[in-house]
């Protein structure tokens, strides 16, 4: 490693833009011929160039910030900032859904009875499946801080548990969505209120997924001893993620299952 006089990392060649770059236009252009011709065949190659590009472009990240001591305090605020900004953009793509919902609801066309929830949909309970998905989330939000406390005070034992009751929680959350997916009496392609229903809901519970695979990779990491108690941003944006779709649902809770009800 060669001494620098300033505190910012000056990251080297890496392949992995291309490869990124490449990956994903083999997927669009899989997307489409999938659209056209039903073929996944394209899409699939993309799919995996993608995957392991992000798997190798994220390793090494990793071995800069664990091993090789390229993660500064300075370093660290921009990752921060980042990923603050990255959450600040997810807030604003959620709220679009809900001014789709709000605007179709607050003064339903007369397409769709002039009634909110339309004509011959049935919503969901919200006392069912919902209610209990609030519950585990909550209790999610609840075991992540926990973790965070442990690690902060170098207690791995109780990082390991929390962490991976947290990653259980979000597990069984995306089971239930399923689940309720599946027995919906309606589909996105029934009016107004399918569409924003599935939407919000969906790119919620996909937002879940990445963030359940976010912890999971950070407990793969914390079994490795990747992580101390002043060292571990990797697994504080995770935890920022994490609260931030938690508060999505608290939201998508009240307003769609409950409110638009």
């Amino acid at each position: 490693m060669s001494n620098h006089n300033h505190p910012y990392h000056l990251v080297d060649f890496s392949p992995w833009p291309l490869t990124g770059a490449i990956g994903v236009m083999t997927l669009v252009t899989g997307l489409v011929k999938w659209f056209h011709n039903f073929n996944m065949n394209l899409l699939l190659i993309g799919y995996f160039i993608v995957l392991l590009t992000m798997f190798q472009w994220w390793r090494d990240i990793c071995r800069e910030g664990t091993f090789q001591g390229k993660h500064t305090i300075m370093v660290s605020k921009g990752l921060r900032w980042g990923m603050i900004l990255f959450i600040i953009s997810e807030i604003f793509f959620f709220i679009s859904f809900f001014w789709a919902f709000f605007h179709s609801s607050l003064s339903p066309n007369i397409e769709i009875g002039s009634i909110w929830p339309p004509t011959n949909i049935t919503p969901f309970n919200p006392f069912q499946i919902p209610l209990l998905n609030t519950i585990i989330l909550i209790t999610s939000g609840i075991t992540v801080t926990w973790t965070h406390h442990a690690l902060m005070e170098n207690n791995y034992t109780q990082v390991s548990q929390s962490l991976f009751l947290t990653i259980i929680l979000g597990f069984y959350f995306s089971i239930l969505q399923a689940y309720e997916y599946l027995e919906a009496s309606f589909s996105i392609a029934d009016s107004i209120y399918g569409s924003t229903f599935f939407m919000a809901t969906g790119f919620h519970g996909f937002h879940v997924i990445i963030g359940t695979i976010f912890l999971l990779t950070c407990f793969i990491r914390h079994i490795n001893f990747h992580f101390s108690s002043t060292h571990h941003f990797g697994f504080e944006a995770a935890a920022w993620y994490w609260h931030f779709v938690d508060v999505v649902w608290l939201f998508l809770y009240i307003s769609i299952y409950w409110w638009g009800n």
